[in-house]
């Protein structure tokens, strides 16, 4: 499985990137606006920082406008991947970004059906949100389950990146059912590593060491 992270904060970004964990990186523009700084300058900066994708998302809702901010964000750098909604504009846009050889992200996926549609329509990613879909009583993972198993019967490129990830827990359901991408909030990521075993079995090790009294180095 491939790690995002869900962030623009650039010392988050570089942090997470020297361990070698992470594959690429997903904003919004909420998440830019916490920056406080210019959007394009954002992005330019994260894509030259991770190599993988960055998915840089279009303000505009009409294909049209879509068009424009996609061909004005596709030459900030060769890895950053347009960002457009599930709408029928949004999907008609993903088609002709993708057929030009740029990657797209379409988001905001809450059903199977959208993504269906998604995969249709040469997607490189579709977002499906499990905690917004889990916030209004039904399953986000099942959701997860479900486009696995309708991608797995056909020959689709488009890979699956599990967004709105709440916790550890979305992270490993997602990955048993295959699902190609999850793009976590840093804390998430951060979390992955947490057992208290670990901590105890550490803590009992560098105890026995340093009763050796010996030193590596």
């Amino acid at each position: 499985m491939k790690f995002f992270i869900d962030t623009a904060d650039l010392a988050e970004i570089k942090s997470l990137a020297s361990s070698g964990l992470l594959d690429g990186v997903t904003t919004n523009p909420s998440l830019i606006a916490k920056s406080g700084r210019d959007f394009k300058e954002v992005i330019k900066e994260i894509c030259s920082i991770v190599p993988g994708p960055v998915s840089a998302e279009v303000a505009g809702t009409e294909y049209e406008q879509i068009m424009k901010e996609a061909n004005v964000l596709r030459k900030i750098a060769d890895n950053v991947c347009i960002k457009v909604p599930l709408t029928p504009d949004g999907l008609r846009a993903c088609r002709h970004i993708s057929d030009d050889g740029t990657m797209v992200n379409v988001t905001l996926c809450f059903s199977a059906a959208q993504a269906l549609l998604a995969a249709k329509s040469n997607a490189s990613f579709i977002s499906p949100f499990v905690g917004r879909v889990d916030d209004i009583g039904w399953d986000g993972m099942q959701l997860i389950s479900d486009i696995v198993e309708i991608y797995q019967n056909y020959s689709f490129k488009t890979e699956i990146l599990v967004a709105s990830v709440r916790g550890p827990n979305h992270v490993i359901e997602a990955a048993k059912m295959g699902a190609h991408v999850a793009t976590l909030p840093p804390a998430v990521l951060r979390a992955l590593f947490n057992h208290p075993l670990t901590d105890k079995g550490l803590a009992q090790f560098l105890k026995d060491w340093q009763g050796t009294g010996q030193s590596i180095v």
